[in-house]
């Protein structure tokens, strides 16, 4: 697999980050939806997103709003159409361009998988979110990993700074998230949940440098 290598963790270990946080290499001015107070996390979304990563592939992806938390069961059934889903509301995240953490989630292997490539990723490459008319440009920063039998790594996953729960944000993120099944299963970690996600995810996260009208 090409890109940095990802390291399973053991289940229930916290997750590490491995650059997240830092800013990337000159970013442009970021502006103005990245430097106002946080946004409200609870409000309703109905407008779908389209997301594109050039470095690997991914063009015009639908990324589907729902009121919920990443990889439940209503996020796993947009997953299924072949789509991303995009969790808010009190466990979930912010919108694109918004102060927080914009969590995008999609399948590696299954409905096309759209995020097969995701693990190959590296700090610098490019991910652009279009809503509403604006082109909102992100800047991979680290990788992560989430464990689904740790309380602790998924509030870190979905925590509105990643990696550090309970931290107030000051800028804006995201969350691009894939399952690690290849990885698990070689290492011989066949663990399932109810909507058949194996235990570890491999989370890019990045940071918005800029944005512009579409």
């Amino acid at each position: 697999m090409a890109g940095a290598a990802v390291v399973v963790l053991a289940a229930g270990a916290p997750a590490v980050a491995a650059g997240a946080g830092q800013p990337p290499p000159a970013p442009a001015a970021v502006a103005g939806p990245s430097t106002g107070p946080p946004s409200d996390r609870t409000g309703a979304r109905s407008e779908t997103a389209e997301l594109g990563i050039p470095s690997i592939g991914v063009r015009d992806l639908r990324v589907v709003p729902y009121e919920g938390t990443t990889d439940d069961a209503p996020g796993t059934r947009i997953q299924d159409r072949g789509a991303a889903a995009a969790p808010y509301g009190e466990d979930g995240g912010v919108g694109p361009g918004e102060v927080g953490n914009y969590l995008v989630t999609a399948h590696r292997l299954s409905a096309g998988g759209p995020f097969r490539e995701l693990p190959s990723l590296d700090e610098g490459d490019k991910v652009l979110v279009t809503e509403g008319g604006t082109v909102y440009e992100y800047r991979i920063t680290g990788t992560r990993q989430t464990s689904f039998r740790s309380e602790r790594s998924l509030a870190e996953q979905r925590a509105a700074v990643p990696g550090e729960p309970g931290e107030k944000p000051s800028r804006a993120m995201i969350t691009l998230s894939t399952c690690a099944t290849p990885e698990d299963d070689a290492a011989g970690n066949f663990w399932r949940d109810a909507h058949h996600n194996p235990e570890h995810r491999i989370d890019k996260i990045g940071v918005l440098v800029s944005s512009r009208p579409a």
